[in-house]
């Protein structure tokens, strides 16, 4: 019984080391990308449009950049309940090119199964993830994860969200968008996508010289410095989803902390957030599922398209009221 217990103390010692050893290495990607050790090349997965995603539409108002939460591979790997949810936007949000196929984990938009040396590895956990175990499958969350606390760091995030911006960028191009029509850029995000998008969306802003806004889909992320620079986050939450309330153990988060940037965007007027209900997080009851409905009838994936249209059309509403042409009565 003793011998039994040690051995499974040393597996768990061996395991939590070795997730030490790989979350200290995380940073080397970013890094190595920055020195200019891989180029500047930015990869693509073209996905033909589905007449609905992907579409550039002659009359468009606006784009939409969809980045999905830390079980994503690829920039083709989404969910059902993704691909659902994307679908109703795009009912909804006529005028609105929605992108889908950037891979918000990747500086240069590599996804993680066409990795020149660990390719092999997570196309494996991307089977286990799909089949089982679903544990070992799990590994793709945590690296996803890892990207996750990059990209929040100050020392390596500056980095990280500037390639990230940048693969954004890429993806806005190669669908007809043109800077010089400063056409509002929109980032749904979900889960931890969050962070990083507010992360990345100064970068963008600069990139695009429109305006860009962040619509976080139950999203989980800190006092970021990138909360001032953007013009607004419309933080989209269910009352029953846990992972959301970790944000707040972040100190930034706090009321306490006044001059923390989450604290200071708020009393600008940068920040709104809006409860969708009783949706929790991911499954059954979550923001993306079709078949849990609110009391109305609504299926709760319905309603949440609704919203985050309806986010989009009050921005540029607001935005048409602010410029010059308009309230001057010209």
């Amino acid at each position: 019984m003793v011998d039994t217990l040690l051995n499974v103390l040393w597996f768990l010692g061996i395991f939590f080391v070795g997730i030490l050893i790989w979350a200290a290495l995380s940073p080397f990607e970013t890094m190595g990308w920055w020195a200019g050790w891989f180029g500047d090349t930015i990869y693509e997965e073209p996905v033909p449009s589905d007449g609905l995603l992907r579409r550039v539409h002659p009359d468009t108002t606006s784009y939409v950049l969809f980045l999905s939460g830390v079980g994503r591979t690829s920039s083709e790997t989404l969910s059902h309940r993704e691909r659902v949810f994307l679908e109703h936007l795009a009912h909804v949000a006529a005028k609105t090119v929605i992108i889908d196929d950037v891979f918000p984990y990747s500086v240069n938009n590599l996804s993680l199964t066409a990795q020149p040396i660990f390719a092999r590895f997570w196309r494996r956990a991307l089977q286990w993830k799909q089949h089982g175990p679903r544990f070992a499958g799990n590994l793709i969350n945590l690296r996803n994860i890892f990207q996750i606390l990059i990209s929040i760091d100050k020392r390596y995030g500056p980095m990280y969200n500037q390639g990230v911006a940048e693969v954004l960028f890429h993806g806005l191009l190669r669908y007809a968008y043109r800077p010089e029509c400063e056409m509002p850029v929109f980032l749904v995000a979900s889960s931890g996508a969050a962070q990083i998008a507010v992360g990345a969306a100064p970068y963008l802003k600069e990139l695009v010289n429109a305006p860009v806004y962040v619509v976080s889909v139950g999203g989980v992320f800190g006092s970021d410095p990138g909360l001032l620079d953007i013009d607004h986050i419309y933080h989209l939450y269910g009352s029953k989803d846990a992972a959301v309330r970790w944000s707040n153990l972040d100190a930034g988060r706090w009321p306490i902390s006044a001059s923390s940037t989450w604290n200071r965007a708020k009393r600008q007027g940068k920040v709104s957030e809006v409860c969708l209900g009783a949706m929790c997080h991911s499954g059954r009851g979550s923001y993306l599922d079709f078949r849990a409905k609110t009391a109305t009838g609504q299926p709760y994936v319905e309603k949440t398209a609704q919203t985050v249209s309806a986010v989009i059309d009050k921005a540029i509403a607001l935005r048409t009221s602010l410029e010059p042409s308009t309230v001057g009565g010209v």
